[in-house]
């Protein structure tokens, strides 16, 4: 009696799997059912398995750890251009107008806005320092956070450090991504920067930074 209940028991699991019940009429083909049943819930687990791993994965890309490009500019009022300046001397061991004396030290509170046009909505501010780093003068190094105080990043920021050439309107640079806080948390990348648009007192930079997450 107990040995049926026990083999009803096992027909039922079975034929819970989809197995073919008619494998239990004979022992032989009984431990046929079991290997199979074995196999089947292999089977079963290895699934399970792969489809959350591809159901992270897609999180994963849909979320945080993907990839960003964001678009904004740099509205700067130049070294010595005033009461008004975003960009002053630190320290200025060498008189150069672009601020890359070797041993000067530029520190910088700049304006980021959504357009290239003086008026457009701010985003944020672009604070950092830039150091003479160039015995020819041609470059500095540049340390910074892009600061959000407006929109869907606000509050959060971009760690940017790299080189600063001194080089002609229109010059593409690129400086590398570091972190962030906030929403960029574990950020990483780099940072495109074009100056566009120059006067006498201003200069609009163009920046886009192509971010990933670890």
């Amino acid at each position: 009696m107990a040995f049926h209940n026990a083999l009803s028991i096992h027909a039922l699991f079975i034929a819970h799997l989809g197995i073919n019940i008619a494998y239990l009429v004979h022992p032989t083909t009984m431990q046929m059912a079991s290997s199979l049943t074995s196999a089947s819930s292999f089977v079963v687990v290895v699934v399970f398995l792969l489809l959350l791993f591809f159901t992270s994965l897609c999180t994963a890309q849909s979320g945080t750890n993907g990839y960003l490009h964001l678009r904004f500019y740099n509205h700067e009022r130049v070294l010595g251009s005033g009461p008004n300046a975003t960009v002053v001397y630190a320290v200025e061991r060498r008189g150069s107008t672009s601020g890359a004396g070797f041993g000067n030290l530029i520190v910088y509170d700049n304006l980021l806005r959504q357009g290239v046009e003086p008026d457009s909505p701010i985003v944020g501010r672009n604070q950092g320092m830039g150091v003479g780093s160039s015995v020819a003068e041609n470059s500095g190094l540049t340390i910074l956070q892009l600061v959000f105080t407006a929109g869907e990043y606000n509050g959060s920021s971009i760690a940017v450090q790299g080189p600063f050439p001194v080089a002609p309107l229109q010059t593409l640079f690129e400086r590398a991504i570091t972190g962030g806080t906030g929403w960029f948390r574990n950020a990483r990348g780099y940072l495109w920067t074009r100056e566009v648009r120059s006067t006498n007192t201003t200069l609009t930079g163009r920046l886009d930074a192509y971010i990933t997450f670890l």
